[in-house]
């Protein structure tokens, strides 16, 4: 479970790093250590799911971990981590 609180903090830590690369990906999972973390672009997400949280330059989604596969959820009682996704300024 990731509550909405959790989930504003992680954003407004991946928020102040201006770019997510390795280190701050690292930094977050140090941070949170019991989730999971991955980034990717906000293109290659499902169009079907709508982030969990939308902030400036990035959208979070959450990862499921409850079947035998990680998969997205937009349940926050399943989620076990974060995808940071890019949202590339047009």
């Amino acid at each position: 479970m990731i509550a909405a609180e959790t989930l504003d903090q992680i954003a407004d830590a991946a928020a102040s790093f201006g770019d997510l690369n390795d280190d701050e990906l690292a930094s977050l999972k140090q941070t949170w250590p019991d989730l999971r973390f991955t980034v990717c672009n906000d293109d290659d997400m499902p169009a079907r799911l709508s982030p969990a949280l939308r902030r400036e330059g990035f959208n979070l989604y959450l990862v499921n971990g409850s079947e035998h596969c990680l998969s997205l959820t937009d349940d926050p009682l399943q989620a076990i981590g974060v995808v940071l996704a890019e949202v590339d300024e047009a």
